[in-house]
Parts: structure tokens; sequence; C-alpha cells
């Protein structure tokens, strides 16, 4: 900095903003630049650097001469008792001591010791700095933390280490209201690294238990305050947030943001009779029945269906919470989880780095309709109609009186920014051509000697997957966007109006 002072102020003295001075200024300018250039490269260069010179064969107490620290603390890393050289090594050159880790990566390093948090062979839900880079979280060395966290997982923000990136519980709405064992520690109900191949909660979210078997640690169920709340209904076995957010909400008694209506003015007894022994008791046979006494509207959708969903077949709450839940349509986990506890192959998908927004963000029924429907795959339209109603040039989203976005004949909603937010590809194409380049086709191309007659049969499944990929803009078979792709159709690169048919 002192460098880049001096040199502006010698600019300044000998050279006017214009004028003859001029290739003065511009060749005081290029010095400031290499100087710049060159502390650059000096300080990347000493973070690899040993200090001091080193024998090539220096063992762990040469090390230790210098970093004992390292072998200190609450928390020393176990690998310390197998020397230093187990996880760095020493290199010398021309008198130049290079000390570097023995792979290329901390988390490669890692994994040789922790193999089972080695993030590509596990099967669920990962805690995402745990695919990075475990120094993100850990010192590799010691700390005054169990299991050498850099901070301990509770306290205030400044101090807690899950509030480095987390910023649950910090920000609570006026009228809302923040769960006490929020204080007590993330790791109160938290761990880490937990997760698993089933798609359960506690794998989900890497708790210590499912719940309610996590809750009632805490909330004991014959609390007799606690039985009142409830209106006396058996609830020591149900899942508790479904209606409730664990961590903080906009409404009293951390209540889901969304809420059935019988249940948020308060008529239990609509859909309840008095629980007997210690049983739930329905005001009808069955669940089924209970539903459709106020949504039959459901109940025809699902039974005159051309498509019917199997999965709607069955009791309303194997998808939906009887009571509250965070997101539109009461879903009993969430709008994406909620399908892929049986989609379980889409839910492999999403284990590839590229994804379709609408598919792991906004959830399946973006483009499918959850109960029935009158098309294959129960899809909201048929054909390029279907992903054109976001990326076609005539797609114009509808604004609602909520100041959200409507798509599919106000089927769906969108939050007002989504097209902005998600930087939504809108196609410029016309008379069906212009995507990816110019007059490429995206629909069907009819045979020119005969306009009955299809030449070549293309959709945008022709070339892109609608839920994932391994490469940058969902091409199919996760192959990467590159002329090898386009030579699959276009054998002549001579001529790229000579082609063929996908996939032939």
């Amino acid at each position: 900095m002192k460098l880049l002072r001096h040199s502006v102020w010698f600019s300044s003295k000998i050279a006017a903003p214009s004028g003859p001075a001029l290739p003065v200024r511009i060749f005081t300018v290029r010095i400031l630049a290499c100087a710049l250039l060159f502390v650059l490269v000096s300080s990347r260069a000493s973070a690899v650097v040993h200090p001091v010179p080193l024998d090539p064969k220096a063992d762990a107490s040469t090390c230790l001469q210098c970093h004992e620290d390292k072998t200190k603390g609450k928390s020393v890393h176990s690998a310390m008792q197998m020397g230093c050289l187990s996880c760095h090594e020493v290199r010398v050159n021309k008198d130049v001591t290079h000390v570097k880790l023995i792979t290329a990566t901390p988390v490669t390093l890692c994994v040789t010791c922790h193999a089972d948090k080695k993030a590509s062979e596990i099967k669920g839900t990962v805690h995402p700095p745990a695919v990075r880079d475990c120094l993100t979280c850990h010192d590799p060395h010691t700390s005054d933390n169990k299991n050498q966290l850099l901070k301990p997982e509770s306290g205030e923000a400044k101090d807690n280490l899950c509030l480095t990136c987390h910023t649950t519980g910090m920000n609570m709405p006026t009228g809302g209201s923040r769960h006490a064992a929020l204080d007590m520690g993330c790791d109160t109900c938290h761990l880490t690294h937990k997760t698993g191949p089933e798609p359960t909660i506690d794998n989900r979210f890497h708790l210590t238990k499912a719940t309610p078997a996590l809750c009632v640690d805490c909330h004991d169920p014959k609390d007799a305050d606690l039985q009142k709340a409830h209106n006396n209904q058996p609830f020591g076995t149900a899942n508790c947030v479904e209606c409730h957010d664990p961590h903080q909400s906009d409404q009293p008694k951390l209540m889901a943001k969304f809420e059935h209506a019988p249940f948020q003015a308060g008529g239990c007894d609509t859909c309840h009779a008095p629980a007997k022994d210690g049983k739930v008791v329905l005001t009808q046979p069955d669940v089924k029945s209970l539903c459709v006494t106020c949504h039959d509207d459901k109940a025809k959708l699902i039974d005159n269906a051309k498509v019917p969903h199997p999965g709607a077949a069955g009791d309303c709450t194997d998808c939906h919470s009887p009571h509250a839940s965070n997101q539109p349509g009461l879903p009993k986990t969430d709008s994406v989880s909620i399908c892929l506890g049986c989609h379980t192959d889409v839910a492999d998908e999403g284990k590839k780095p590229v994804h379709h927004q609408p598919v792991f963000g906004l959830g399946c029924a973006t483009c499918h309709t959850p109960h029935g429907g009158d098309n294959d795959h129960l899809l909201r339209a048929t054909g390029n109609a279907l992903c054109l109603e976001c990326h076609g040039p005539d797609s114009v989203p509808q604004k609602t009186d909520d100041g959200m976005l409507a798509i599919f004949n106000d089927q769906i909603k969108l939050p007002a920014d989504y097209y902005q937010k998600n930087k939504v590809p809108v196609l410029p194409l016309k008379f069906g051509l212009g995507h990816p380049v110019d007059n490429h086709p995206v629909s069907d191309v009819m045979d020119p000697t005969n306009l009955t007659k299809i030449k070549a049969h293309i959709t945008c499944l022709s070339c892109h997957q609608p839920h994932a990929s391994a490469q940058a803009d969902l091409l199919v078979k996760d192959q990467a966007n590159n002329m090898q792709f386009c030579d699959q159709c276009h054998k002549n690169r001579l001529n790229m109006e000579e082609t063929v048919s996908p996939g032939n």
C-alpha cells in the first residue's frame, strides 16, 4: 500500500491529466502494475515456502521444535501422535524448503483416515461443508473445542460456529416465537455428520434422534399444560415438526406458517372426537372419508383422472399434514421431499451437480399435477408447451393480488422475483426456431416435399434432461455442451443442415 501511495503521488507530480507528460504517466502506471504483481506473487509464494531451510530428511521432532503448540489443547487431533509427516511432506529445491500436504486438497487427506465421511460414497443428505473442505469447521491440529472445532456450537453469533453460515433463530419477527433450545447449542439436537440412505427426518436434518423422541426429551407429554394446549388429544407419538417449527416462527408457539383452516380456528371437534384409550378418534370412519367432507373436488379429480396418481389413492395424510405445514398445500415434509420419498429414482438424480431449479427448489408439483391429470407422467402440459410456459418468448406470468406470479392458468404461484433471482432463460423463438442458435428448430421439422410427414422429430427433451445433469445446460445423457454433442445430429460440420434424427 505504501508503494501504491508513493507511485500515485509521483505520477501526479510529473504528469498533468493531459499533455506531453502523458507517456511518462503511462510508464509510471506500468511500473506500478509490475510492482503490485511482484508483491502478489511474492506473498502467494511465501505461503508455501518454509521460513527457514530444513533438511529433506527432517522428522516430526524437527517440526515440534517450533510447532510444539500444535500438540497442546483440550482437543488434539489423534493424527498428531502419528507424526507431522503423516500429513505433511518436506521438499527442498536449491536450498528452498517447501512444506505441503501429501494430497492435493485437505478433504482428500482427511478422508484417508475418516473414510466414513467421504461425501461421494455417502448415501443421503451430507452437510455441505463436509463435502467441500473439512477445515471450514475443524482445526487440523488442536482446538479448545471438542472435535477440533474452530468455535463452539453454542453462544452468540460471533462465537458460534454454526451461526457462521446459519442465521436460524437470529431474526425473530415481531409477534413470532423462538425455540429456547437454540440457546443450549445446536449440538443439543443435531449431529453434523449424521446421514443415511433412508430419507428419515433424522438423516435429512442430522438430528440426534427422530421426532417425537427428540422432542419428548424436554417436553413431557404428560404435562398438564401441554395436554390442555393440545385439546387433550394424544400428541406424544405425533411428529411435532408437522405443526411446529423447531427453530423460530412468525407465529406464537412456534406454529408453522400454513395451518389447516379448522385447526387454525381451534375447531378440533370438526375432525376429532374425544380420545379413547390414549388413541385418536375421528368423526368419520377413516381419514379419506373425513377429508372429502370438505375436499370433495379433490376426490372427484382423483377418481376421474385419465392418468391417476397411485400415491393419491391412499389416505390424504400420507402426503398432507392435517394440521399445519411450512409450505402451501400442507405437505408433511416439504414440496420436494414429499415426492422423493416414493420417487427415489428422481431423488438419486439430485446427487448430480446441476439441478433444474423447479424440481429440487420449488417442488415436483410445479410441472406435475399431484392428484391426477390428463397427460402422461401427470404433466401440466404436453410437449414443448410445458417447458415454454417458463422459457418461451410468449411466457408472461400473471401478477396476483398477493404480489406473486402465476403460471399454468394460475395453478402455480412463484415469488415475484423468481425469474430474476434464478436467471430463468427466456428463449428468443420465432415460428418454432431460434434455440440454441438462430434458425435451429425446437419442434418437429416437417418434410418440405410432404408437409404431412415429419422429417425430424424434435422436442425440448431431444437435447435436455428435465430433472438434473452432471453437466451444465441439463443436456441428455449428462453430456457436455460442445460440438461433439451437436455431432450426434449434425454429422457434417461443413453442412450443418444435413442432419439425422436425434438418437439415430
